[in-house]
């Protein structure tokens, strides 16, 4: 959630004091300021300021100096309480849930001052018009849990937090001298992280340590020039627990730090600025890919409705490509728009470093597309490097490998023993699977296809285990059924909260959705997608969707039967469209890789179209429709589910 911090004073009167006397009444002077080591008491009301996107907001400042480390904290028992920090330097920060206190909906981050100046704190709050009391409190780095607390080996930071720390004489030391903090992070397989460590007291140096012997160490950012500030981009090798530690190049150096843990997926390796190509001069014009230009933003150029000075360039590209847009100056604020040949636009303001603008896309058309190189606000002038180069897949990407990757085990029953009435289709949505997955090069020999007779408890269960035995932490394994599916009483509990088990039924008996978790509990790959087609499919999703890496496709909400899709000569819907989907009809950007974001779109997309009107009924015989059920766990938008193979010509 992207806010802007309004700076206008409020009606509102409050009282700073410090954080012993917790104030009981607004003060009389309408006081803003705050000073570290207070707490303060507030109320968002009607007749406050609001935020562009309408929630309450009370600002409060106070002086920094480069390099001090601070921490805020803001609570509330009435509303859901949200903090913003915007000061000197392109200081920005946001926090919504204080990420030390699950659970809590108190709101708390640390930050480092980057530059002399005025620090604005907004009180507000996640929801536009909440109102309340509400308690602030400002503390410099070391009073709170804003670095390890003294004596302790290390404090717990998390993905997409900032902390703010101090080396000081007293920390722990390595064996060559250094002062050490450390942090412990609690990781998974595969994840992407992006570490950075800066300051403006001494030499700032990264390590990480972890599971697997992993050992990650840094000095100086490759990306910047000249820089002392430390950068790690990493893979975690495995589950567990890392220690990021933040030291110093040199022994015995002290003083003030910031340390920020961000997502790194789809953050590109730094290449020093010295290794930038050579820019022509131009101002305007058809630009190369790869090609970088230098220009200048003027008076006498040609402006936006808005009134800033722009420069328009023009390349060419086609549809799955992936490219970086870059625009970069030490004159003015950086902003690139990239319209697509048919019309829509995309725009960036700040690149990592705050001020530059970077732009990596997946471009969605053939064509000639267009760069507006721009600046923040009007009337900015000065030189800049504009540039468009060839884009890199984001690392999560990068890593996935291409070929029959994909270990499946492929169950569908058409035709039951016993009592239970037979499907049309439902066998023929297995195989149609299989043939659309081994076409395409992405299906393992090992996978294999069970259907009717051969379709029995003790056939899956052995099928599961031999698929799963040769899958290993590259690979996708993929569960599908398509049959009938059933609910059975069972105890009251938290997986099962209406009194039923969901179950599969297979020629000769049920697998329920305890056993079928057991058996996703042993797998040991990259990730793992179950895709049930049947009747009360929903509720397999709070059992098997449980841990890292596993993501549910389920035709129907738990309590609701499903349809044979028989216009489409399926078993079910959602078999027509996984096995479209996973041939390429989900790849929306035309990059050949079906990610999980995509493959959730694209059968969500075909859902509303085809089965808005499906009606389904419980066992109760309660009516409503068929409703797609899709949980994603910790599988993350850009996890790729399938690559698929390169077109020709390509």
């Amino acid at each position: 959630m992207f806010r802007s911090l309004l700076a206008a004073t409020t009606a509102l009167t409050v009282l700073a004091q410090p954080a012993a006397a917790f104030p009981v009444g607004p003060a009389q002077d309408g006081s803003r300021g705050i000073r570290p080591g207070q707490t303060v008491q507030g109320e968002l009301r009607r007749g406050d300021d609001t935020l562009d996107s309408g929630e309450y907001n009370d600002t409060w400042t106070f002086r920094v100096r480069a390099g001090e480390a601070y921490q805020v904290a803001l609570s509330a028992s009435a509303f859901d309480p949200y903090l913003l920090v915007r000061g000197p330097g392109g200081l920005s920060e946001d926090n919504d849930d204080d990420p030390a206190a699950r659970g809590s909906r108190d709101s708390r981050l640390s930050f480092t001052a980057p530059a002399d100046g005025e620090v604005e704190i907004g009180a507000t709050s996640y929801e536009p018009g909440e109102t309340g009391a509400y308690r602030l409190t400002l503390e410099a780095a070391g009073a709170g849990q804003a670095r390890p607390d003294a004596g302790q080996a290390s404090s717990v930071i998390a993905v997409g937090r900032t902390v703010g720390g101090s080396l000081a004489g007293g920390d722990e030391q390595l064996d060559s001298g250094e002062f050490i903090d450390s942090w412990t992070l609690r990781g998974r397989r595969g994840q992407q992280l992006d570490i950075r460590l800066t300051s403006t007291a001494f030499d700032p140096y990264l390590m990480v340590r972890g599971p697997d012997d992993f050992s990650g160490d840094n000095d100086d950012d490759a990306g910047v020039d000249d820089s002392r500030d430390s950068r790690l981009l990493i893979t975690l090798p495995a589950d567990g627990e890392y220690q990021i530690s933040a030291t110093s190049y040199e022994a015995g150096e002290t003083g003030a730090y910031r340390l920020a843990v961000l997502d790194g997926a789809g953050v590109s390796a730094p290449r020093p600025a010295s290794e930038a190509p050579s820019a022509r001069p131009a101002r305007g014009g058809e630009v190369a890919l790869g090609e970088a230009v230098s220009g200048a933003l003027a008076g006498g150029d040609d402006t936006l409705n808005s009134g800033e000075y722009v420069d328009r360039y023009r390349f060419s590209g086609q549809r799955g490509q992936r490219v970086a847009v870059d625009l970069t100056s030490s004159a003015f604020d950086a902003y690139t728009m990239v319209i697509t040949p048919s019309g829509e636009q995309f725009d960036n303001d700040d690149g990592e470093d705050g001020t530059n603008s970077r732009q990596e896309l997946v471009l969605p058309e053939d064509g000639d597309y267009e760069v507006q190189v721009t600046s923040y606000r009007p009337g900015e002038t000065g030189s800049y490097r504009f540039s468009v180069e060839a884009g890199r897949e984001p690392p999560r990407q990068a890593v996935v490998p291409g070929g029959p990757r994909v270990f499946a085990l492929m169950v569908g029953v058409s035709d039951y023993e016993g009592d239970i009435n037979d499907l049309a289709f439902t066998d023929e949505d297995a195989r149609k699977l299989a043939e659309v997955l081994r076409r395409d090069g992405s299906l393992n020999d090992a996978s294999i296809v069970l259907t009717n007779a051969d379709a029995t408890v003790d056939g899956v269960r052995d099928a599961f285990a031999r698929v799963a035995a040769e899958a290993g932490p590259d690979d996708l394994f993929l569960f599908f059924f398509s049959g009938h599916g059933d609910q059975q009483p069972t105890a009251v509990s938290g997986l099962e909260p209406d009194g039923k088990a969901e179950t599969l039924s297979l020629f000769d008996g049920d697998i329920d959705d305890t056993e079928l978790a057991s058996l996703f509990a042993s797998l040991d790959t990259r990730l793992a997608l179950l895709v049930v087609d049947a009747c009360f499919s929903g509720g397999f999703a709070r059992n098997v969707v449980d841990r890292p890496g596993v993501m549910g496709v389920f035709s129907s909400e738990e309590d609701l039967t499903s349809a044979v899709a028989g216009k489409f000569q399926a078993g079910g819907y959602l078999s027509h469209f996984v096995r479209a989907g996973m041939s390429g009809e989900a790849d929306g950007d035309g990059d050949r890789l079906v990610t999980a974001g995509e493959l959730a779109t694209y059968l969500r997309r075909q859902f509303r179209v085809e089965v808005e009107d499906v009606q389904a009924t419980t066992q109760e015989g309660q009516r409503n429709y068929q409703n797609l059920v899709i949980d994603r766990g910790g599988v993350q938008v850009d996890d790729v589910i399938v690559r698929l193979p390169l077109e020709m010509g390509a």
